[in-house]
């Protein structure tokens, strides 16, 4: 029994140390900035979470194999916002569509993921919580290598794919059902939408259930004890994770049993038909909607029937 508890004891005193040394790993900026007429606070915590493109640390050979292509910087198009409420209440993983035609921070109205181009995180970080009404507390970004690297690392995650994909643009083939997905194959997953009818709606719809899948995985009991699943886990977050300055460890597993949980509510702002506008075919929000939902958020009240819009068949 002694010598159990000294290893169990050495293997705490480990773990503590590893986070300790994570955190202090961190990649971090000022993404979440202060301002006048910035938000008030409301009841609950808001993350802003962020993919992006970015082809930062991969090789020739792993741009090859992930087919990310050359370009330089990054872009955002996967936006989505994740609201845990202070009560008993479930989580709200909410998409924010690339092509929402919205007023940017600081200059006119356009397609959201512009928003980081234009200045940044902390630009995108003020215009959404200038058109949602909510403070942002948190915020976390992931590239193409970090993302693929998490998969890997808790040993692949299954995802029930709803109906076949064939893309052209990524090569990507699935067919309909259950699919154990590598790290490759899962970036690919979540950046297709050419084969499907709804588009970027139903990519989006995809992305919410996969990172939920992969949290699910990454909090589950067989990769927290398993030091060959955790570690690496750890090491990738470590090396392609950006969070704003305030943010810690502790923030980011609590994120990551957020999004875990089976009672997560997931859903897309509302938004009406696309249309013409001077940045090309953008899709505007449904104001009437869109202004229960944040409301409801912002007092951790319940959603409102048909608030979170539907994926388009």
């Amino acid at each position: 029994m002694r010598k159990l508890f000294i290893l169990v004891l050495v293997v705490l005193i480990a773990a503590i140390a590893g986070l300790f040394w994570v955190d202090t790993t961190l990649t971090r900026e000022a993404a979440l900035t202060d301002y006048a007429g910035r938000p008030a606070a409301g009841s609950g915590t808001n993350w802003l979470l962020v993919g992006s493109d970015s082809r930062a640390g991969l090789t020739q050979e792993q741009k090859d194999l992930l087919r990310t292509g050359d370009d330089v910087g990054k872009r955002t198009d996967t936006m989505m916002m994740l609201h845990i409420p202070s009560g008993s209440g479930a989580p709200v993983l909410l998409s924010l569509p690339r092509d929402s035609y919205v007023p940017i921070a600081g200059g006119n109205r356009n397609k959201l993921n512009a928003a980081y181009n234009s200045g940044g995180s902390a630009t995108l970080a003020k215009t959404v919580e200038l058109i949602t009404g909510l403070r942002i507390d948190h915020y976390m970004e992931i590239g193409f290598a970090g993302f693929s690297g998490m998969v890997e690392a808790v040993g692949g995650v299954e995802i029930d794919v709803d109906e076949p994909i064939d893309d052209t643009y990524t090569g990507l083939k699935l067919a309909a059902g259950k699919q154990e997905m590598d790290g490759p194959t899962a970036l690919l997953y979540v950046r297709s939408r050419s084969s499907f009818a709804s588009q970027d709606l139903q990519r989006v719809k995809n992305q919410r259930k996969f990172l939920s899948a992969l949290m699910a995985k990454a909090t589950s009991a067989g990769t927290i004890i398993n030091p060959f699943r955790s570690v690496p886990l750890a090491l990738a977050a470590k090396d392609s994770v950006v969070v704003d300055d305030g943010d810690h460890v502790n923030n980011l597993i609590s994120l990551a049993f957020s999004l875990s949980g089976g009672d997560l509510l997931q859903g897309t702002v509302p938004t009406l038909p696309g249309i013409n506008t001077n940045v090309g075919n953008a899709i505007p929000w449904d104001k009437a909607k869109t202004g229960a939902l944040f409301t409801a958020l912002q007092n951790d009240s319940a959603i409102p029937e048909g608030a979170l819009a539907p994926v388009p068949k």
